[in-house]
């Protein structure tokens, strides 16, 4: 019972976050070194989480971080 509630609470934080984000209706293409992409997504595998969110999570950090500076 606990847990389900607090998987309630988990997916209604996700729900808030994504709505305040608003929509994904864009794409970032870059190219990179095969090794270092396949490392990285591996990674990202072993920490549960995937390569686009933790780039989204960076990109967001970094605008941030300089935002303040222009």
């Amino acid at each position: 019972m606990i847990v389900n509630i607090f998987k309630k609470h988990i997916n209604n934080m996700i729900k808030k976050q994504r709505a305040k984000l608003g929509k994904k209706n864009s794409q970032l293409v870059i190219r990179i070194n095969g090794e270092e992409r396949d490392e990285f997504v591996s990674l990202c595998e072993d920490l549960d989480s995937s390569a686009a969110r933790e780039l989204r999570k960076f990109i967001r950090r970094f605008v941030d971080e300089h935002k303040a500076e222009n």
